[in-house]
């Protein structure tokens, strides 16, 4: 039987029902997908398209951060999001779980 930590499960829900956040979550998913090479994602590409400030972006990929939902890291004068697909993974077990799949 899958086992889950609710509360990081908890942590990962909350940070993802802010809409600016999801919005921007959905945006690196998107990034990292085209980004063929690397898998990085420049958050000053994603800022453009988004109509948030950067420190309300800042905030946001705290949040997301601190859910394991991203790991981030300068590359120079650029920050770079990456998806955690670990806990992508445990996620999606968890909404089978409940889905009644297996």
């Amino acid at each position: 039987m899958y086992k889950m930590d609710t509360k990081q499960m908890a942590k990962v829900f909350k940070a993802l029902s802010n809409p600016n956040r999801l919005e921007l979550y959905l945006q690196i998913v998107k990034q990292q997908e085209t980004s063929y090479n690397t898998g990085d994602c420049l958050i000053c590409d994603i800022t453009k398209s988004l109509n948030i400030g950067a420190p309300t972006i800042s905030h946001h990929l705290k949040e997301l951060s601190n859910a394991n939902l991203i790991f981030t890291e300068r590359k120079g004068k650029y920050l770079v999001a990456r998806i955690n697909e670990d806990m992508v993974k445990e996620v999606n077990e968890l909404l089978k779980l409940h889905s009644g799949e297996s």
